[in-house]
């Protein structure tokens, strides 16, 4: 989408989530997950803390998953690998602050396959986790360095006491070109130290794990191949947002995380929204039903014609998922285009309020200073009301009530 108003650890939630629940319907026998290594240390990055939620979310909907916890995956085409080429490849010294020295096992492309492959001929128990990485630990710095010697480099490494996590991102986003999107949440788990767990480590008959100055040079001379060919890379942020922006010219996502009252479902979620909407915005915006039973009007005090119009949309909804189409209105450029969702995690009190593919009417910069940051102060103000909400009575949800109450 043009604008994306969410933390991408609740996009990976919403991911997992679809992902789980189409492999359930589909009668799929298995998911295989490649995740990340997940140090000791209780307090993760959101990062690390993203990966193992989305373990929890694949395995919510009751089909059996098999996890592989990797390091750095290290691959021509690979975002983190390409980060460290470039920073080796343009900083004849590098600075190199305290959390270079925190220990890490990388890992060969050609064994995160070689793994898949071997568990997918190999029949084995619903959530076990299996490690994969280097033979031996080596620290970010070292890494760097031997990233050097494998395009036939020297690079003079000099330690520094001042950069913290978010300066370094910010550093290497400036050196690289990379997004800072994709930088500021890899940089803040540097400060773990993500090894190998040696009981949990796969071990694959005929396959010994790669060491780091082999998984490297095949990088590199994959590297070199894919730049003579001028084949773009995954962390050229350049050419991505032009293929995007032809494609999605004015739409935008949003993802805003909740957390329900004991009791509450999507549909009773939905329906607290509609009801707590104009008061919550102290009548500025008032809800009514549309034409249709199935239809509600979000309209603007002093306007004639609605704002926003939505379709409930019966047949896609159920309990825990909440779907309105976006059906017209002021604000909206064409009728049928983007949806309003409001969608529980199995098994868990978490609400994802959502709204996807929506084209606003509004040009987009004004859009963007208004529309959107209104959107977004609405959705958390909603979900601070609903922590003040008391527990809700089982059966009150369901799909009967009508969308806009008398």
């Amino acid at each position: 989408a043009r604008l994306v108003q969410a933390k991408f650890a609740d996009l990976d939630l919403l991911c997992a989530d679809n992902f789980a629940r189409a492999a359930a319907a589909n009668g799929v026998r298995e998911i295989l997950y490649v995740g990340g290594l997940v140090p000791t240390d209780p307090k993760l990055s959101d990062h690390l803390r993203s990966r193992l939620e989305v373990e929890e979310a694949l395995a919510a909907t009751g089909v059996p998953v098999r996890t592989l916890r990797a390091g750095i995956i290290v691959g021509a085409a690979g975002s983190s690998y390409q980060v460290v080429r470039r920073l080796a490849s343009r900083l004849p010294v590098m600075l190199c602050p305290s959390w270079t020295g925190t220990r890490m096992q990388p890992v060969a492309l050609t064994d995160v396959t070689a793994a898949i492959e071997h568990l997918l001929e190999t029949p084995g128990a619903a959530g076990a986790t299996f490690d994969l990485g280097a033979p031996e630990a080596v620290t970010y710095r070292e890494m760097m360095a031997a990233t050097a010697r494998s395009m036939g480099l020297r690079r003079l490494m000099v330690p520094v006491p001042f950069l913290t996590p978010r300066l370094s991102a910010l550093w290497v986003t400036m050196t690289t070109g990379a997004p800072r999107a994709l930088i500021a949440p890899l940089v803040e788990s540097l400060t773990h130290e993500m090894t190998v767990r040696e009981a949990s480590r796969l071990v694959i008959p005929g396959h010994p794990p790669t060491g780091l100055d082999e998984m490297l040079e095949t990088a590199s001379r994959e590297m070199e191949d894919r730049e003579a060919t001028r084949q773009s890379v995954a962390a050229a942020p350049r050419a991505f947002q032009r293929s995007t922006a032809i494609r999605d010219q004015s739409e935008v996502r949003s993802v805003e995380r909740m957390v329900l009252p004991e009791g509450a479902d999507a549909a009773w979620a939905a329906r607290e929204y509609l009801r707590w909407l104009p008061i919550g915005l102290r009548g500025l915006v008032a809800v009514r039903e549309g034409a249709s039973p199935d239809e509600v009007e979000f309209l603007a005090r002093g306007l004639g014609s609605p704002l926003l119009r939505l379709r409930y949309e019966a047949g896609r909804s159920s309990p825990d998922r909440q779907i309105f189409s976006v059906n017209g209105g002021l604000l909206s450029r064409r009728a049928g285009r983007g949806i309003l969702e409001f969608r529980r995690l199995p098994e868990s009190r978490t609400l994802l309020a959502s709204v996807h593919e929506f084209e606003p009417r509004l040009p987009w910069w004004i859009y963007r200073n208004t529309q959107a940051v209104f959107h977004v102060m609405v959705m958390r103000r909603f979900a601070a009301h609903l922590v003040s909400c008391p527990e809700v009575v089982p059966g009150t949800s369901a799909e009967a009530l009508p969308l806009v109450g008398r």
